[in-house]
């Protein structure tokens, strides 16, 4: 497909990310094949995760088409990129669609960026996982590289307000090593294995990051920070899910 917008979108957020002097560390990158579909399943901590788990798959000089809900494609800025960019709308009352649209571009040999956590974690841990990853890497037959992303959320996150122009955050971003689930596994067990080593992965990179962040707002409570514990930020969710069907 031609690529008229991603190329200089990229380019763009390579000069901001040198501007603002971001502290960038990609792990694994040599994982995400050089040609051939593959489905990326990330952590979600910030609006911004899409931009930094793409970013880890540049070294392979590979476009990541990202499964988005549609409201970013309604909207009048975000909409026209997204739709550019090869980006995949996600109708959450009718996702067969988008289900489809992704099985198909894995076929065609595209990388296809998936949060399998729906919604953003206000508690920085692992949400439980929706299934759609690993059934569109099975059916696909393609693998599925778990992906962790930290510190994106000093930046931007649900809650909390912008801080896009910060400099000097250390961001991490780790490709771990590909699943190859296939057609006929317990997609429910494979999701829950994913889940488990997702969170491991996740706790590993938070011991590892440049800043502890002691009480920082930004760490998970069980690492000593100021976030939300998992609990509270389930309570947070369903009042603000509450608030909108309200609305």
């Amino acid at each position: 497909m031609a690529e008229i917008v991603y190329p200089p979108v990229i380019a763009t957020a390579r000069a901001l990310f040198k501007a603002l002097d971001l502290r960038i560390d990609v792990r694994g990158a040599e994982r995400v094949p050089r040609s051939g579909g593959a489905v990326l399943v990330s952590n979600h901590i910030s609006y911004l995760d899409f931009i930094f788990v793409g970013y880890g798959a540049f070294p392979s000089r590979r476009l990541v088409r990202f499964m988005a809900k549609k409201e970013v494609f309604a909207n009048p800025v975000s909409g026209p990129l997204m739709r550019a960019m090869h980006h995949i709308p996600v109708d959450r009352s009718a996702g067969a669609g988008a289900y489809g649209r992704a099985v198909a571009d894995l076929r065609a040999g595209e990388v296809v960026g998936v949060f399998a956590e729906a919604t953003i974690s206000r508690s920085f841990t692992i949400k439980d996982l929706k299934n759609g990853a690993v059934r569109m890497a099975a059916t696909a037959e393609v693998p599925l590289i778990p992906v962790t992303v930290w510190g994106t959320q000093r930046m931007w996150t649900k809650g909390r307000p912008k801080r896009l122009t910060q400099r000097h955050i250390p961001i991490t971003i780790d490709l771990g090593e590909p699943l190859f689930p296939k057609p006929g596994q317990d997609l429910e067990e494979v999701t829950a294995g994913l889940r488990t080593l997702m969170a491991e992965r996740l706790e590993q990179v938070q011991r590892t990051y440049p800043d502890d962040g002691e009480g920082a707002w930004w760490q998970p409570a069980h690492l000593g920070g100021a976030a939300p514990t998992p609990e509270e930020a389930a309570a947070l969710d369903a009042a603000e899910r509450r608030a909108r069907r309200k609305a």
